[in-house]
C-alpha cells in the first residue's frame, strides 16, 4: 500500500496531546515491535497523520483549526496497524489497536 504524501508536516507540535494513554493491544504490538509510542506521538502531532485516507486528512486539517478530534494511523515494523486519536478538546491522546475502538 503506497503511503499518500503529507499535506503540512511541521516540525512544532501543531496541538497539545494532553493525557497520553495506550491500550493493552496497542501496548502488545509496540513491546513485539521492539518499538516505543514516542515516534507515533511525534508524528502524529507534528501532522504527519500515517496511513490514512485523503478524506481523513482534510478532515485533520478541519479539525486542527475547530477543535475537532484527530486521527492518525501507522504501521509497526512488524504489519500490526496503529491509531492514535487525540480527543476534541485536547485532554487526551489514545493509541490503539484498531479492532480496540
Amino acid at each position: 500500500m503506497s503511503r499518500p504524501q503529507e499535506t503540512s508536516v511541521s516540525k512544532a507540535p501543531l496541538f497539545p496531546l494532553g493525557r497520553v494513554v495506550a491500550t493493552p493491544g496497542a501496548l502488545a504490538a509496540l513491546e513485539a515491535a521492539g518499538e516505543l509510542p514516542h515516534r507515533y506521538l511525534a508524528q502524529h502531532v507534528r501532522g504527519d497523520w500515517g496511513e490514512i485516507p485523503d478524506e481523513d486528512r482534510k478532515e485533520n486539517e478541519l479539525s486542527l483549526k475547530e477543535g475537532f478530534r484527530i486521527l492518525s494511523a501507522y504501521r509497526t515494523s512488524l504489519d500490526d496497524r496503529l491509531w492514535v486519536i487525540t480527543e476534541a478538546d485536547r485532554s487526551s491522546t489514545c493509541v490503539l489497536l484498531p479492532e480496540e475502538y
